[in-house]
Order: C-alpha cells, then sequence, then structure tokens
C-alpha cells in the first residue's frame, strides 16, 4: 500500500520555528519514525514539503492518481486555501488532515480549517503522532480499486 505524506509551508523548519508549540524533532525526525511505522505496517511512504501552494496542489493532484492514501499537513494553508480544498475533494485517495499542535486551541484565525470535511479525517494535537495515527487508519483501510 502505498501512501503520500505531505508536508506544507513552513515544516521545513519544525525543531527551529516556536519548538514550544511544534517540539524539538525537525521534519527528517519525524520522517525517520513514520518510515519505522510504515515498515511495520507493510506501507511504502513517500514524502514531499512544499512552501508553494501550487506544488501541494499539483502533489495532491497526483497522489490521488498513484497513491492509496494521503497524510496532509497543510500548514497555514489549512486556513487559507480553497484551491488545496478542491485538490482534496477531486483526490481518489483517501486523505487525512494532521496537524501538530491543536488548532482549537490557538488563535481564532487557525481555528478555521477550509479542508474540514473534504478528506476523510483530520487528527491534531498529537505532535508527530498525529502523522503516526493517519497512517494506522490508512493501513487499516481497504486500497483503492
Amino acid at each position: 500500500m502505498k501512501i503520500q505524506v505531505i508536508n506544507g509551508p513552513n515544516l521545513n523548519m519544525l525543531g527551529q520555528r516556536e519548538p514550544g508549540i511544534y517540539g524539538a524533532e525537525t521534519l527528517e525526525d519525524i520522517q525517520r519514525r513514520l518510515e519505522e511505522i510504515g515498515r511495520e505496517l507493510g506501507l511504502d511512504l513517500d514524502f514531499m514539503q512544499s512552501n508553494l501552494e501550487g506544488e501541494l496542489v499539483t502533489a495532491i493532484q497526483a497522489a490521488g492518481r498513484q497513491a492509496d492514501g494521503v497524510v496532509l499537513n497543510a500548514g497555514g494553508y489549512t486556513h487559507t486555501s480553497v484551491a488545496l480544498r478542491d485538490a482534496v475533494l477531486c483526490c481518489d485517495a483517501p486523505v487525512v488532515e494532521v496537524h501538530l499542535s491543536n488548532p482549537q486551541a490557538r488563535e481564532p484565525f487557525r481555528q478555521l480549517s477550509l479542508l474540514a470535511g473534504a478528506g476523510a479525517g483530520s487528527i491534531a494535537g498529537f505532535g508527530w503522532r498525529s502523522y503516526e495515527l493517519a497512517l494506522r487508519w490508512l493501513a487499516g483501510n481497504e486500497p483503492k480499486k
């Protein structure tokens, strides 16, 4: 089962950017952990990160044709991007929205997710384990036909 893990803007700065909110682990640290979990679950993981909205849209569209599931941390685009929502809506693979922090416990502008309701579900507030929970859910989900 192939899973695409897509990370949006500023996630390349994990470990440096507000570690009190996002943790001290880097994106590479998280990817290493997920690769271990992926092996345990028999998943083939592919990772990408971009700070550019259009690249993220393209990645979601491609994942809908090539992957059995998508883990998406859209970062700040969660709250602003209709284009990402539309890409999730047309994705043929289930998309799980993830967040390291809990947006509902943060500033009011972060409490609105334009992705909410477009994907299969959302997992937030568990740090890097939000990704793990998404992988475990996708591993139990039937692959697309």
